[in-house]
């Protein structure tokens, strides 16, 4: 038997496990390297892995819930150059994570990435993951709202009965359960669902831009405004969600190269689908007032009815409702495999539940707080849908931050990433990566003073990331800094 070499500080390891090199499959060789013992089935494809991401940016779920706020605030043709505009930096940014998910390709994502390149600075890997834990569950719980927030409109489009706070909340919680339901049953569902999302995307893309392209009266682009930083805001909730096949890694063959791929093919599909749909929106726009005023549960629903009828306005919301869901679903996948990498890694309290898998392979525990949390969250709805909305736009402004985290080291320190992966950015690596810095720092502070409907959201808003940044900082004085101090390695190599 020999010793693996590779443990940076042995007394940190509180398990050690001892394998042999016999009949490993070459998926999890990089994962040995890293010393963790692979406990996942590598039963996700390309396609899988790709629809993952696909699933979490929701390009028609995205576009749909946030298009009102580019509308009202940049207008149509600030919404549309701050779309491409937007989706370019964001590109950059994929590249940037693509690069690091080679060389790290673990289910932790942005979390294991800052410890592995800053391991002398364990508070930032911790701050990194928890603060990306919460950010996902808020975007899925946002989006379980928003599939209540479309069958509301549903029935108000089609039965001119408009649904209450609470009615709406309660679908919300029944939508939070179903999302724990199929993320229970575990990978292959998962796999054949985010692949099923993709082929979903496309056709409902083109199913949206012929009906609307087709039936509605021509108007053309009636705002002259040319705001495109207000229009960055709809760009960057719809195009975030990229860095979550990197959740998945460890259950995706051939991660190292699959996982980055992913990655960077989710932003780049979904740039130019989401441009289709986007010109297809913005043409049919009967009236922004109409918009602005409607009744609807969601302001999409108005801008559908207004240009092609009702029957067909219901069509629109079941395409778009169905990829929402899946969307949803994605983001607890994600939460609950990086609640199971930071309970790895004493992140994490209650290290042994959630760390446990079902018979399917599912992180169980994980799962399902991330649906109890979400039912909490949908509480809020009922008191306040101002309070409830900017508390959640909060989690794109806490994604941002998540991803900041990783592109600075990488920026400040280009020597942290010795080991390159399959996929690499070669010369190009550095000026990317300060790019990209550049373009996250910019936003999400700039944020912190645009972001918001109305004036009242942004107090809201500030509150919210403020609480989050608040409890990170006490979890980890109060007890992360005595439990946590990096990745805990969990194997011996034999021969």
């Amino acid at each position: 038997m020999s010793t693996f070499q590779k443990h940076a500080n042995p007394e940190k390891i509180e398990e050690v496990i001892t394998i042999t090199r016999d009949n490993v499959d070459t998926s999890d060789e990089r994962l040995l390297e890293l010393g963790y013992k692979p406990e996942f089935r590598r039963e996700m494809s390309l396609f899988g892995v790709l629809g993952i991401s696909f699933c979490a940016i929701g390009i028609l779920t995205g576009m749909s819930s946030a298009f009102q706020t580019g509308l009202f605030s940049g207008g149509p043709v600030g919404l549309f150059w701050g779309w491409n505009i937007c989706s370019v930096f964001m590109f950059l940014i994929a590249l940037s994570l693509a690069e690091i998910c080679s060389s790290y390709p673990t289910l932790g994502g942005l979390y294991f990435w800052v410890c592995k390149m800053k391991p002398d600075l364990p508070i930032l890997g911790f701050c990194t993951g928890w603060i990306y834990s919460i950010a996902l569950v808020f975007t899925g719980t946002a989006g379980n709202l928003s599939v209540a927030l479309y069958i509301a409109s549903m029935v108000e489009v089609g039965q001119g009965r408009s649904l209450s706070r609470v009615e709406i909340a309660a679908m919300a919680w029944a939508v939070n359960i179903t999302s724990g339901i199929v993320n229970t049953v575990g990978t292959k569902a998962i796999g054949r669902m985010s692949t099923l999302n993709v082929w979903w995307t496309l056709g409902g893309t083109f199913v949206l831009v012929i009906t609307l392209l087709v039936k509605r009266p021509f108007t053309g682009w009636s705002s002259r405004g040319f705001v495109v930083l207000l229009g960055f805001l709809q760009a960057i909730y719809t195009l975030e969600g990229c860095e979550t096949a990197a959740q998945v890694a460890e259950e995706a063959r051939r991660a190292e190269i699959l996982a980055p791929l992913a990655v960077v093919g989710s932003i780049a599909g979904s740039w130019f689908i989401g441009l289709a749909y986007m010109l297809a929106l913005l043409f049919s726009v009967q009236s922004i007032a109409s918009v602005q005023a409607t009744t609807y549960a969601i302001p999409i629903a108005q801008l559908f009815y207004d240009a092609v009828g009702p029957k067909l306005t219901v069509l629109c919301l079941v395409v778009v409702a169905v990829g929402q869901v899946t969307a949803s679903i994605t983001a607890f996948t994600a939460s609950s495999r990086l609640f199971y990498a930071l309970a790895r890694d004493n992140a994490f309290p209650a290290k042994e539940k959630f760390m446990a898998l079902n018979r399917f392979q599912a992180p169980y525990w994980g799962v399902w707080m991330s649906v109890l949390i979400g039912c909490i969250l949908s509480c809020a709805y009922i008191g306040s849908a101002i309070a409830f909305n900017a508390m959640l736009s909060s989690a794109a402004i806490s994604v941002m931050l998540s991803y900041l985290q990783p592109i600075i080291i990488r920026v400040f320190w280009p020597d942290s990433l010795p080991e390159r992966g399959p996929f690499h950015l070669g010369k190009w690596s550095w000026p990317i990566n300060f790019v990209s810095f550049l373009f996250v720092y910019l936003h999400t502070f700039r944020v912190a003073h645009v972001v918001s409907v109305n004036e009242y959201d942004m107090n809201y808003a500030i509150l919210a990331v403020g609480g989050v940044v608040v409890i990170v900082a006490i979890n980890w004085v109060t007890w992360g800094r005595h439990s946590f101090v990096g990745p805990m390695q969990t194997v011996i190599e034999g021969k």
